[in-house]
């Protein structure tokens, strides 16, 4: 395909994800992979095919198979950042970056700060996430933990160009990022399929390009109410609107992209013209992300607020592996509905 822009190709996130470690790799010999399984003779390329026939371009010595060792993998990461290499580590299940806390929050996120600006760490953990009946300790959006951590930057795309170009950029930067991937986003094919994936494709320009972090996107243009989303909670929050729009409702949904750093200008925005606010995110209730976006924009908006701010997260309470109690515990396009519904009363 061809636009103004120049050629494009349709991708699943899978494909984008992988286009984008082979561009770095290709550009500069300091940028390499490890992870667990991401490189074995007739595997899956990892556990969803993201670095699937790298090896057989690379070698094992810049594809690395490591031991089931998160603590071991985040370890060999941020030494050799701190060394001048730009690893890109591969944590199967973002459940298991709990694995590797001090190295990620107290090592990590602080050596620049420390060495007053001297040590660099440019780290990328790469972190699937998101419910997908695999139970409590395999299916969880732990994406609020890290925004918490000072020196983490916190990356969150929905689409395949935002995920090649994000992804590019994680790997350029200087500081550790922290980089979600929706285990429903990625479009994965084959045995690695995941079972209800919403596999969305995008187009993907064939040239070099990169995306700025902070800056998010308006997916849909409204007038009366805002709804900010993230990963999968995108495509739930866009459908929620087109079927209100049945009802002669208008509604804005922001995609931000990256959460640290955060494009609260786009949000308060928007709000300034919608006077209304939903957060829809994937998370738990208490302390999460939705929480401290709801909170900065009420301290920045106040005055243009026509209604209270309205949170549509996960409950408080582990991911459950039932399916039936997972499809209740995902907030889906039914619950974005009501809130809407439900701001739209306080005209």
């Amino acid at each position: 395909m061809s636009t103004e822009k120049g050629e494009t190709r349709r991708m699943t996130i899978a494909e984008a994800l992988r286009e984008a470690i082979r561009e770095e790799m290709r550009r500069d010999d300091r940028v390499f992979c490890l992870g667990e399984d991401i490189g074995i003779e007739g595997g899956f390329g990892g556990a969803f095919t993201v670095t699937l026939g790298l090896s057989e371009e690379f070698g094992h010595e810049r594809i690395l198979d490591t031991p089931i060792s998160e603590a071991g993998i985040a370890g060999a990461a941020v030494g050799a950042a701190l060394t001048g290499m730009r690893p890109i580590a591969d944590v199967q299940y973002a459940d298991f970056l709990f694995c590797m806390m001090d190295q990620l929050v107290n090592q990590a996120a602080k050596m620049t700060y420390m060495s007053g600006g001297k040590v660099k760490v440019p780290l990328v953990m790469r972190a699937p996430c998101g419910a997908t009946t695999r139970g409590a300790q395999h299916g969880q959006s732990p994406e609020s933990f890290f925004i918490h951590v000072p020196g983490l930057k916190v990356a969150c795309p929905s689409t395949a160009y935002d995920a090649k170009g994000l992804l590019k950029t994680a790997i350029r930067d200087d500081a550790p990022v922290l980089f979600f991937e929706h285990k429903l986003l990625y479009g994965s094919k084959g045995m690695r399929a995941e079972k209800d994936a919403v596999s969305p494709t995008s187009e993907v320009p064939t040239e070099e390009y990169t995306l700025p972090f902070g800056k998010g996107v308006v997916r849909r243009e409204g007038k009366d109410v805002t709804i900010v989303a993230k990963l999968l909670m995108v495509y739930k929050a866009l459908a929620a609107a087109t079927r209100l729009e049945d009802e002669g409702v208008s509604c804005e949904v922001i995609d931000p992209r990256t959460l640290v750093p955060f494009d609260t200008e786009m949000v308060v925005d928007s709000v300034r013209k919608t006077g209304r606010l939903i957060i829809v995110d994937e998370c738990n209730r208490t302390g999460g992300w939705a929480g401290e976006v709801a909170a900065e924009i009420q301290e920045k908006a106040f005055g243009y607020l026509e209604a209270p701010i309205l949170r549509i997260t996960a409950p408080d309470t582990p991911v459950p592996f039932s399916p039936v109690m997972e499809k209740f515990y995902v907030p889906d396009e039914d619950r974005i509905t009501d809130a809407v519904r439900e701001v739209l009363r306080w005209r």
